[in-house]
């Protein structure tokens, strides 16, 4: 199939995005990269401040009676950065999630610590307490199947640098696997080491490949590592 690398999009100033820099667009989906700690969609704390409403806005160009809306086709937790894609229209969307498990998923991460294996895979069944804190199993009944491939790109004295493919697409599915593993993503609140003064989660959402909903072509979005990478890696 046709490949197509999409960069940024200038957008006019006045409808930006917050907190979103337009990668694609055009009549079926609308893609962007995600700042940290940006909402996906609205929680129970927060609803106004999120991707999917500051989009919405975008796609209205400020008339709130203009029949254009966005669809939520996935998700980024807050505190992870990049390629996040939402649909124009309810066909897209459903395309989209109905071929999700197919498409090609790369993130980049720094993990506490040094890998005893620098590449490999993670599997295991992932389900959730009561407290929303995601967790692995040995009972396949009790857990959702997930599997991380990863790859180890740089070393530094406190922190690993590793590429990662996404076979499944879990909730907190890299951040439970590492955190497992002895190896916590640098940054994560929920299943790191506190103390390591680290400003954010250290999780970026760097590459999607999928088929677009309407011409079947595939399409890769790329984005650039976050700075923020860099000066931990130092």
């Amino acid at each position: 199939m046709e490949e197509n690398k999409a960069k940024a999009k200038k957008v006019n100033s006045r409808f930006q995005p917050r907190g979103c820099t337009i990668l694609h667009e055009d009549q079926d989906i609308i893609v962007v990269d995600k700042v940290s700690g940006l909402l996906t969609m609205g929680s129970d704390k927060e609803r106004q401040k999120t991707a999917y409403q500051h989009l919405t806005h975008y796609v209205k160009k400020g008339n709130p009676r203009a029949r254009n809306r966005i669809f939520i086709v996935h998700r980024l937790d807050k505190d992870t950065s990049g390629v996040l894609v939402f649909a124009k229209t309810e066909k897209a969307k459903v395309f989209l999630q109905t071929e999700w498990q197919n498409f090609s998923k790369k993130y980049v991460a720094a993990v506490e610590g040094k890998l005893a294996e620098k590449e490999g895979i993670i599997e295991s069944y992932l389900t959730e307490n009561s407290i929303h804190r995601v967790f692995s199993v040995t009972n396949p009944n009790k857990g959702k199947y997930a599997k991380t491939g990863y790859k180890v790109i740089r070393e530094s004295k406190y922190f690993s640098l590793l590429e990662i493919k996404l076979f499944t697409g879990r909730k907190n599915q890299i951040r439970v696997h590492f955190a497992e593993n002895g190896n916590p993503v640098a940054g994560d609140k929920m299943y790191g080491i506190k103390g390591m003064g680290v400003k954010r989660l250290a999780l970026h959402a760097a590459s999607l490949t999928i088929q677009h909903p309407h011409t079947k072509k595939e399409m890769t979005f790329e984005t650039n590592i976050p700075a923020f990478f860099k000066q931990l890696m130092k």
